[in-house]
């Protein structure tokens, strides 16, 4: 999280291709290490998994733009929502595979053993298949011809750069949303069903491995079916409504909160209907994904645009997904003081803490509102500059890893 601004940085100045390729080897090797870490040394395994952090920070910064690169228009779109549907796919999987392989070896370190054969198999494909385009080349600009500025100036260009600056706090609420119900769901459902007496008390995890099965399978249909019904209805729009993937955005987390909302309220007396409701607003949430990545390439020119992604991916996790967890769990506990432990209390402590992701979402949707009021005077101004027609001058020379110019 805090390294994603270091590789916005190196993003916009060298070979992006083998920063990714450097970041992927770090994320192998760290989270297969990670796996053999001992109970008796945690502090390596904290470090480790930091170092996981550190790999994901590379390639989730800098891919982006390299697609943004290749592609233009719908297109661009198209293939943005192919590289964010993992997002939603990638989280539910990792339920039902995580779950499916602790419980099958007794170990939950095999589930860490496993994911470095994916990681392998994705370093291939990076290395042999995956091209590496001029910067800008998909906005008839190439990098060798565009000004790389000071990390300041750049900074300072994002800040003044309102849509980017309002879409990165509907980012940032979207997250928060996420990772609370991420990581919060299969505890709430199974405390849910304590409560109504359809299961014993459970202090030793896993408890349900079922509940896990259950909510990943609904996070990667709903991610799959959100993404690109988001795509679609952007490519229907965008043409005729020029502040239309904004106003997307929007009605997504403004119409997943209900959803939300009446999910949590209702898991007191029916789990069907619990899950129902998540599914809606999973799928609503998901609409926003692959319009939000596409939302940055275009009103951020391409020199900039790998700081852009790092920072809003800092923004992003500092103050959503990384906090949220926590924030959950740290109000439940502090609702202890209120009444004595028990199945039912434990119940409804959560539910009260979980009620704040609605409320959340809900803030989120007016930050893309607000998004809408700027994103067409944003979009305009970019696409001068990488036309040549703002103040852009050219990239300096002599970048011992840019390999975008011409060595010969």
């Amino acid at each position: 999280m805090f390294l994603a601004p270091v590789f916005g940085y190196l993003g916009d100045r060298y070979d992006r291709k083998l920063i990714m390729i450097a970041g992927l080897i770090v994320w192998i090797v760290t989270t297969l290490g990670s796996s053999f870490v001992k109970k008796t040394h945690f502090w390596i395994l904290v470090l480790t998994r930091a170092l996981v952090g550190t790999g994901e920070a590379s390639y989730s910064t800098i891919a982006p733009t390299i697609i943004g690169d290749l592609f233009t228009g719908t297109k661009r779109t198209l293939m943005i929502s192919f590289f964010y549907i993992f997002i939603p796919v990638g989280s539910g999987l990792g339920y039902i595979l995580g779950a499916t392989i602790a419980n099958a070896t007794g170990d939950w370190r095999w589930a860490l053993r496993f994911n470095p054969a994916l990681g392998v198999l994705g370093l291939l494909l990076l290395v042999f298949l995956i091209p590496n385009p001029p910067r800008g080349a998909s906005d008839n600009q190439s990098g060798a011809t565009m000004e790389s500025t000071s990390y300041i100036e750049d900074i300072k260009y994002l800040l003044k750069n309102r849509s980017f600056v309002w879409s990165s706090l509907g980012v940032t609420a979207m997250a928060f949303v996420t990772g609370a119900l991420a990581f919060w769901t299969p505890t709430f459902l199974s405390r849910a069903q304590v409560k109504q007496g359809l299961r014993e008390p459970c202090n030793e995890e896993p408890c349900n491995p079922l509940d896990s099965y259950i909510f990943g399978a609904i996070t990667v249909v709903t991610g799959i079916v959100g993404v690109f019904l988001g795509t679609f209805i952007s490519k229907q729009l965008r043409d005729r409504v020029p502040n239309a993937d904004p106003l997307i955005c929007a009605v997504g987390m403004l119409s997943s909160s209900p959803c939300f909302f009446l999910a949590i309220i209702l898991a007191a007396n029916s789990i069907p209907a619990t899950y129902t409701f998540i599914a809606i607003g999973e799928t609503l949430l998901s609409l926003n994904w692959a319009i939000l990545a596409d939302i940055l390439l275009y009103v951020v020119v391409p020199t900039r645009r790998a700081t852009a992604e790092a920072l809003q991916i800092m923004v992003c996790h500092l103050l959503g997904d990384a906090g949220s967890p926590y924030l959950i769990g740290a109000i439940s506990d502090a609702l202890l003081e209120y009444k004595p432990k028990s199945p039912s209390w434990d119940f409804h402590r959560l539910e009260y803490s979980i009620l704040l992701c609605p409320f959340i979402g809900v803030l989120g949707g007016l930050f893309f509102l607000i998004t809408s009021l700027y994103i067409k005077e944003d979009r305009k101004a970019a696409e001068l500059l990488a036309s040549g027609q703002g103040r852009q001058a050219p990239e300096p020379q002599g970048d011992l890893l840019n390999t975008n110019q011409d060595l010969g």
